[in-house]
This record gives C-alpha cells, structure tokens and sequence, in this order.
C-alpha cells in the first residue's frame, strides 16, 4: 500500500518537474508569487491577509497545472487544429485567464493601499 502511493507521489512530482521546465507561464507564476510573499513580508501584511495569498498561489498553480494537463492531452490526440480540440485547449486557459484576473484584484486589494500609504 505504501509502495502504491509513493509512486503516485513520484509520478506526481514528475509531472511538476515536467511543469516547470516545459512551461514559461508556470516559472512566471512563480516568479510573481514569490514576488507577492516578498511584498508581503515588506508590507507587513495580515496573516489572514498571508492566507488568502497562500491560496491564490496555490489555486493557481493547480489551475495552470490543469490547463497543462489539458493541453498535452489534447495535442496527444491531435496535432491537427480540430474545433472540439481548440474548444478544450481554449476554455482550459480561459480559466486561467479568468483566476489571474480575480487573483490581481484580490492582490491588488491587500498590496496596492500599502503601496500608496508607503510612497505617500
């Protein structure tokens, strides 16, 4: 039984291996989420506040870890540009388009007052 699950762990963490080096977008979220707990520290934001941006760094992460998982199956499939495929393949970044949007709100909201406040 343990045996199962640690190559599950170990097929996961190829999968987040193969996530970071094949996609720029995944470095960059990380990049920025480093940035936002950096900024956290120096802003000294709340710890609910710390939280709320653990969670959108992780969901976002997951999410773009989905559309990847999306759009390899996909090509997998096919190569050809297929309507049902670009359907897929553009509703999967959608969703990342539409959390990163909410995620720079939210961000926005926790960073930009102190911001202002800093350089005011």
């Amino acid at each position: 039984m343990i045996r199962k699950h640690t190559i599950s762990f170990k097929h996961a963490f190829d999968g987040l291996v193969a996530a970071l080096s094949t996609q720029p977008n995944y470095r960059i979220h990380l990049l920025l989420s480093a940035l936002s707990l950096i900024g956290g520290l120096y802003f000294h934001i709340t710890s609910i506040e710390f939280l709320i941006i653990g969670l959108l760094i992780t969901m976002g992460l997951v999410i773009e870890t989905v559309n990847t998982a999306v759009e390899e199956t996909c090509d997998a499939i096919d190569v050809a540009i297929r309507p049902d495929i670009k359907v897929a393949k553009d509703t999967a970044a959608a969703a990342m388009l539409i959390f990163a949007i909410g995620s720079a709100i939210l961000a926005g909201c926790i960073f930009i007052p102190r911001i202002i406040h800093a350089f005011l």
